[in-house]
């Protein structure tokens, strides 16, 4: 009899872990929920997890926080969020920069495939080229032929060493067959200033920077780096129609947690993402930029982070680039 009981308890004991996920699980959330973003305050991704945020609070039924957290190209948030509870309590709003640190910074600051799991993709805005209004570079075509004349004789600039208009940047004239010369700023504002003051010949930023410059006419777009032309730019082209079929760069948007986040803690947090990007405000906020949503389920997030981590970290390679 004894032995019966003591069998039963151990099982009963095995199963109490189990039970008590559920229990959490059917529960959640049942407490204000963070979400970390890497840059500071007023930024293109500050900017999108507030309005993502403020929807998915709806959907949750309790509040939603933004902390910032900026600093060592993201490395920071990154830190803070692997090094917390996998309970849904704590999500990060990320970008390229997560799929292309463990190749820019050595040692790796984090493993991509085992410290995380995927959420949902929010949206892509595109990566552009641009020159002064009073560039005598024209079009994208003018760019290339002036730079295949006189190599490295173009210079452009960017947000920084190994950002995601850096990188599309390398792989463009890699694409194209160029020597450009690239010269990285602190921040895409001091890399505007400096192609509107002719001190550089063109820039390379995402298209929210550029819509009130390039509206204003101060600014020229040359290229979008989007598969498709912008909504918020519908007379620039692409780079893949101006003769570089298949080529895209573009910051994208997508939350992620910590690895071993409950299945149905994620199926709650996915949902509520899918119903905020289809929300009118965050779709015009997103168009405001030049951007899309993307809705899709979370494998459609894990594909994306894979394929750009293989993609940016052989150039990274290749090129030996190096963070600021």
């Amino acid at each position: 009899m004894k032995s019966l009981l003591a069998r039963c308890a151990l099982a009963l004991a095995a199963l109490l872990p189990l039970g008590t996920v559920a229990v959490a699980a059917d529960a959640y959330p049942s407490k204000p929920i963070r979400i970390l973003v890497g840059y500071s305050a007023g930024g293109a991704v500050d900017a999108i997890a507030r309005s993502v945020g403020q929807r998915m609070a709806v959907t949750l039924g309790q509040p939603v926080v933004v902390e910032n957290r900026p600093g060592a190209g993201t490395n920071i948030a990154v830190k803070a969020l692997t090094t917390s509870a996998p309970d849904g309590y704590t999500l990060l709003l990320a970008a390229n920069a997560l799929a292309v640190n463990p190749s820019l910074f050595q040692p790796a600051p984090y493993d991509l495939d085992r410290e995380f799991t995927p959420i949902a993709l929010v949206g892509r805005v595109p990566v552009v080229f641009a020159v002064g209004e009073g560039s005598p570079i024209k079009t994208l075509a003018q760019l290339v032929a002036t730079a295949k004349a006189r190599p490295d004789s173009i210079r452009v600039a960017t947000p920084g060493n190994g950002s995601t208009p850096h990188l599309a940047m390398e792989l463009f004239q890699h694409t194209a067959g160029l020597q450009l010369t690239h010269v990285p700023y602190k921040g895409g504002a001091q890399a505007l200033t400096d192609v509107l003051g002719g001190h550089v010949d063109v820039v390379a930023v995402n298209a929210l920077e550029v819509l009130p410059l390039a509206k204003s006419g101060k600014l020229r777009v040359l290229a979008v780096m989007s598969a498709d032309r912008s909504a918020v730019l519908p007379g620039v082209p692409t780079v893949a129609e101006s003769g570089y079929p298949g080529f895209e760069a573009s910051v994208w948007y997508g939350f992620v947690a910590p690895a071993g986040l409950p299945a149905p803690v994620l199926a709650k947090l996915h949902d509520a993402v899918q119903k905020a990007i289809q929300s009118a405000e965050v779709k015009e906020q997103l168009a405001a930029a030049g951007g899309v949503p993307l809705p899709g389920p979370t494998a459609q997030f894990e594909k994306l982070l894979k394929s750009d981590a293989a993609r940016y970290g052989k150039l990274i390679r290749d090129a030996s680039i190096k963070p600021d």
